[in-house]
């Protein structure tokens, strides 16, 4: 997996500009994220690759477009030195991996990545750096896919008793 490296303070509006805020298909926000920001992650990011931020990643509007533009372009994890709260749980109910890593700022653009979760790591260019533990419950959201996703897959659960 290739980084993609990011600074501080990355807002919602960087992700994914607001004038694409009606399009709601992951494939097609892909082609506008990070437009005006970086405007080679929307035709070089693929599949597997990941983005790497500072601190306060996700910062700004609580749109929900943001981690799902990210998702259509292949990313499937974003690790940062800190995420705004309302980006971090939009990444989880969407699918996508926020993974808090204090060394984040020692990973390069173009760095090879690969993430250990069971081992609390990532893997850099030889070297590990430490990832806080995602809580199993929002692990286990991201996994199925997103919260929608996760909850289709509950059975139904009697709440009330005739008795």
């Amino acid at each position: 997996m290739r980084a993609w490296k990011f600074g501080n303070d990355i807002d919602t509006d960087a992700i994914i500009p607001g004038r694409f805020l009606t399009i709601y298909d992951p494939a097609e926000l892909a082609k506008h994220a990070f437009e005006g920001t970086r405007d080679e992650f929307a035709k070089g990011a693929r599949e597997g690759d990941v983005v790497v931020a500072g601190t306060n990643f996700g910062c700004g509007s609580s749109r929900e477009h943001a981690p799902l533009a990210l998702l259509g372009a292949g990313i499937r994890v974003v690790v940062a030195e800190s995420f705004a709260r309302i980006f971090y749980r939009n990444a989880v109910n969407t699918g996508l991996l926020p993974l808090i890593c204090a060394e984040a700022g020692e990973i390069r653009d173009g760095d090879t990545v690969s993430v250990d979760i069971g081992g609390g790591f990532i893997a850099v260019n030889g070297k590990q750096f430490a990832v806080e533990s995602v809580p199993g419950f929002l692990q286990t959201i991201v996994e199925a896919g997103g919260l929608v996703a996760y909850a289709k897959n509950l059975d139904e659960v009697e709440t009330c008793s005739t008795k």
